[in-house]
């Protein structure tokens, strides 16, 4: 598996990747919900790599894309800009391949280069898959947004999840 940062020749597996994520019902978008253009999504990974303190990292198996994790912090000397917000999905066909856990593990080390203090997510409170990842990778859960989304006609709670580097 080869952990490396996203170019544009990646754009049309990262769009089929993150659509198959969603159709897990565990993404912020349900499956179908936004639309991912290739001009568009082209542009994105373009940003990212013009941003030092953001990324968007895939997993490679074999010349296929099978996981992504995307990393946005702020490169502008501010406040803030010792942090990051985590975006993470894995093909549903090589779940449970410890992908995930390879991706963090490139992430941390990305993160601490860049002088990055803090990297934090939220996550689904039924995502037990997900959760038990991010407790393994060292994230700690810091509270609860209740009732933070709507899926299926039942509210959701979130978890809001950070690591300190």
């Amino acid at each position: 598996m080869l952990i490396r940062e996203a170019i544009r020749e990646d754009t049309e597996q990262v769009i089929a990747v993150i659509k198959n994520a969603e159709e897990s019902n565990f993404m912020l978008f349900k499956p179908g919900e936004r639309k991912l253009e290739t001009e568009q999504f082209t542009k994105f990974i373009e940003n990212m790599n013009n941003n030092s303190h953001s990324a968007l990292f895939i997993a490679e198996i074999e010349k296929a894309i099978v996981g992504y994790l995307i990393v946005q912090g702020n490169q502008t000397p501010s406040r803030v800009s010792h942090r990051a917000y985590i975006v993470v999905g894995i093909h549903s066909d090589y779940r449970g391949r410890k992908i995930g856990t390879a991706l963090f593990s490139h992430l941390d080390d990305w993160a601490k280069e860049k002088g990055m203090h803090r990297l934090e997510l939220t996550v689904m409170a039924n995502n037990t898959a997900g959760i038990a990842l991010y407790k393994k990778m060292g994230f700690e859960i810091e509270g609860t947004k209740r009732n933070s989304l709507y899926i299926d006609g039942e509210y959701m709670d979130e978890y809001y999840m950070s690591k300190i580097l």
